[in-house]
């Protein structure tokens, strides 16, 4: 029988609990905090565990992170990478993010935050309007989702770009890749949205000179990580004017300290990570699939490459 230890960091365990006993009772399921008998463990599903925990466990057959990224996984050294790492592809989750992307790039785009204010002060003044075809969205990391918000935004009019590490094709969309298509590809980016994976290439990737790359006034919407991102660099580039503003999901500590500057920014707006959450009914069934694949030798679906982290 499989043994599949569980750790979500949510306070639905006893739907997981549940569900799991109805859609796979051949599967034996542990919580984090009472394991029993580690060699018995050949699953692990789990977000952001504690270094050197799943090192401890010999018999392990798959890794499932819970939630499109891994790098809270590869956060730990220990990790033991030999094991087949696999992230979640949810539907929902794609869909979210889209719509997270898709409402704050309109946002500024018909600028709302402009008219938000001058509302407060009864001050009736309009702003230019350029069309959605005579503004660039450049979307960093072309993904599962940073492929959807691009087919979402196209057909709204924007002029998409992407960059990718290695070259990626898309109908629609204009792609750049590697380090000599990042300055071509910054210099039109009037709204760039970060979507990249975290990884040692991508961490601090958002400082001063990306920053100063981009067109003046530039607008930037971090979905990624917040590692991605150099503070002081992206503060100081809202105070010079090089940025017009921020939209940042994500950040280095979370949850943000309540002392830190993004949050009395005039040009910040932040949301608690909420841009996109996995939804457990997508995701069960994937891992039900996974383990039972695993089970029967096969190659685990959305498996993570450990090389590249993602």
């Amino acid at each position: 029988m499989p043994v599949l230890i569980f750790r979500s960091g949510s306070d639905r365990t006893q739907w997981w609990l549940e569900t799991f006993r109805e859609r796979a009772p051949e599967i034996e399921v542990r919580l984090w905090n009472e394991p029993g008998d580690v060699s018995e463990v050949t699953h692990a599903l789990v977000w952001d565990p504690e270094p050197g925990i799943l090192a401890k466990m010999p018999n392990l057959k798959l890794i499932i992170s819970l939630g499109a990224g891994v790098d809270h996984l590869f956060r730990d050294p220990g990790v033991p990478v030999q094991v087949p790492i696999a992230r979640v592809v949810d539907v929902n989750l794609t869909a979210r993010m889209t719509e997270y992307i898709v409402l704050y790039v309109l946002r500024h785009h018909r600028h709302v935050p402009i008219y938000e204010a001058r509302q407060r002060e009864a001050l009736w003044q309009s702003e230019p309007q350029p069309a959605a075809s005579e503004r660039t969205v450049g979307i960093m990391g072309l993904g599962t989702l940073g492929r959807d918000a691009a087919e979402k935004l196209v057909p709204l009019g924007f002029r998409v770009t992407g960059w990718t590490r290695t070259p990626r094709e898309m109908d629609g969309v204009e792609s750049f890749h590697g380090e000599e298509g990042l300055a071509p590809f910054l210099a039109s980016a009037e709204i760039l949205v970060n979507l990249l994976p975290l990884t040692p290439r991508t961490e601090n990737i958002v400082d001063a000179g990306l920053l100063a790359a981009l067109p003046e006034g530039a607008f930037f919407i971090n979905v990624g990580r917040g590692p991605h991102v150099v503070d002081q660099d992206l503060i100081a580039a809202l105070d010079s004017g090089r940025l017009s503003g921020t939209v940042l999901d994500v950040f280095r500590q979370e949850p943000l300290p309540s002392d830190h500057p993004f949050w009395s920014h005039p040009k910040v707006t932040l949301t608690p990570h909420v841009a996109s959450m996995s939804d457990p009914r997508t995701v069960i069934e994937q891992v039900i699939e996974n383990v039972r694949r695993t089970e029967r030798g096969e190659e685990p679906m959305n498996r993570v490459d450990p090389d590249q982290q993602y």
